[in-house]
């Protein structure tokens, strides 16, 4: 098999689960780290976490946000993913732009041109009784586009944290083509356990498709600590990988001709009665 049959056909895909800290120049020295040393297993795509330079707290937020037009973190991913002819989904940082904080994901190609921007549609608005408290409303503004990403391996659909919870948003991101879903996240101690796993599992399984979470590791000297955990699921619903609390690189690659056998094997997708019921962007 070529290398072009074989880039369609398989995709190797590092997750960087890294320890985000209250330094904007250390995460990004982390990140670089950690692609640096991911590309010695010739990766096809690598992924950050969520709020990858900067810690997960909505002071901080405020203080971390760049616009996009003169981002000191978006010109140094452009210039890694350029410089080693890689695709890079960078996680989320804080967005500015028109007054306005988002929590947003950018995905670089193998020039460093920004290709999509996901702006995290549903803010994490939560208090679980003695558990977390986190409004990301104080401070962030929700986006209203779906993303789906046209890449040499295919569609990918963007999506952040807690969008991973609405299966409507997966549901139309498979509408559009995607056959990978990415989730840059950081789900944390309470939820993580009882959710994170299941979500993935669900959304794989749901749409028969590649389902990523890419997480930051717990750092307990962070007021929210991040479960971490970053996983892959195939769809058929299986975890193919999953991490673990701690700061590690993941490495996996994911057949792409499973989406079309196992829609083949048990063709969910072609049962739906939309005679009856749809899913459509207004």
């Amino acid at each position: 098999m070529d290398d072009n049959n074989h880039k369609q056909q398989y995709l190797k895909i590092a997750m960087c689960q890294m320890n985000v800290v209250d330094n904007k120049d250390e995460n990004l020295k982390k990140a670089e780290e950690m692609i640096l040393y991911s590309l010695k297993d010739d990766p096809d795509l690598i992924v950050l976490p969520e709020m990858f330079n900067c810690p997960y707290d909505n002071l901080k937020f405020i203080e971390y946000a760049e616009n996009r037009n003169n981002s000191c973190t978006l010109n140094f991913i452009s210039k890694i993913a350029k410089k080693h002819k890689i695709y890079i989904v960078a996680g989320s940082i804080p967005e500015f732009d028109n007054g306005k904080i988002y929590n947003s994901s950018f995905v670089f190609d193998f020039n460093g041109k920004i290709i999509a921007c996901h702006r995290k549609i549903h803010l994490f608005d939560i208090d679980v009784k003695n558990g977390v408290y986190f409004k990301e409303s104080d401070t962030l503004s929700a986006g209203n586009e779906i993303t789906v990403v046209k890449t040499e391996f295919g569609k990918i659909g963007i999506a952040i944290c807690y969008d991973v919870r609405f299966p409507e948003l997966s549901r139309l991101m498979v509408d559009k083509g995607a056959n990978i879903l990415i989730f840059p996240g950081a789900f944390n101690l309470n939820t993580g356990p009882v959710h994170w796993e299941l979500l993935f599992k669900s959304r794989a399984l749901d749409n028969q498709v590649f389902t990523l979470g890419v997480a930051p590791a717990l750092n307990n000297e962070n007021d929210y600590k991040s479960y971490g955990h970053s996983i892959i699921c195939s769809p058929w619903g299986n975890v193919l990988i999953q991490g673990d609390y701690n700061e590690e690189l993941l490495i996996y690659k994911i057949d792409l001709t499973e989406i079309k056998r196992i829609r083949e094997e048990l063709p969910l997708l072609k049962h739906r009665r939309e005679d009856i019921y749809s899913i459509c962007k207004k």
